[in-house]
């Protein structure tokens, strides 16, 4: 079952070794007391795959500061304890229950392929992502009550506000999670929704009092 397995590339190999010959050995006693101590991170942050969104270097961390979750369109579902594998609302209940993070940030971003696919989807435009067999198309139905909010906006501007529903749609469901909405109330850990675009370097956050993403 594992012959298709083959050694990394090469351009891998070297920049690991280049890795290891620089950050790691000038910050050995860091990541020793790392693997030693276990992980304390402050925050966890859901955002996107894509390769274009870089989360540690956005706020300059280091290692062990933040717990990460990355998935398509930083979707989360809705709390659905139903036995089945659940990979995001897994990673979720480790963060809030083990960790005790003090934040829960949900980080989305510009010219998000997953939000315009859900777009499409929602217009008609994208049939394949309907199909049942699509892992896709399936987990971008989480965005579909975003869409309805937001397809009466002109043409022009509805992917990028579907960008930002991501976030919110993320948000509403993380607070049916019992254990986040009794940490959120006992004022032990805060929600945060932020909008990155990729383009210009900017960054935006959700401010509830407005109901609409302001510049950090």
């Amino acid at each position: 079952m594992t012959d298709h397995v083959r050694p990394l590339p090469s351009y891998l190999v070297n920049r690991y070794h280049g890795w290891k010959a620089t950050t790691y050995s000038e910050n050995k006693s860091w990541y020793r007391r790392l693997a030693d101590e276990g992980q304390r991170p402050r925050a966890m942050i859901i955002s996107c795959c894509d390769s274009r969104v870089h989360v540690t270097s956005i706020f300059g961390a280091d290692s062990g500061e933040f717990f990460s979750h990355r998935n398509i369109a930083n979707l989360v579902p809705p709390f659905n304890p139903d036995g089945d594998h659940h990979g995001t609302s897994a990673a979720v209940e480790y963060a809030v229950k083990s960790l005790k993070v003090a934040h829960l940030i949900v980080l989305g971003h510009s010219q998000c392929g997953g939000v315009a696919g859900c777009h499409a989807m929602c217009t008609g435009h994208a049939p394949e992502l309907e199909e049942k067999t699509s892992f896709v198309g399936t987990w971008l139905n989480l965005l579909r009550p975003g869409f309805e909010r937001i397809k009466e906006q002109s043409e022009e501007g509805q992917v990028r506000a579907l960008e930002k529903e991501a976030v919110l749609i993320s948000l509403e469901n993380l607070m049916t999670f019992p254990f986040v909405k009794a940490a959120v109330e006992a004022g032990d850990m805060t929600l945060h929704g932020l909008w990155h675009d990729i383009g210009s370097g900017g960054l935006e956050q959700f401010d509830p009092a407005t109901g609409a993403f302001d510049q950090v």
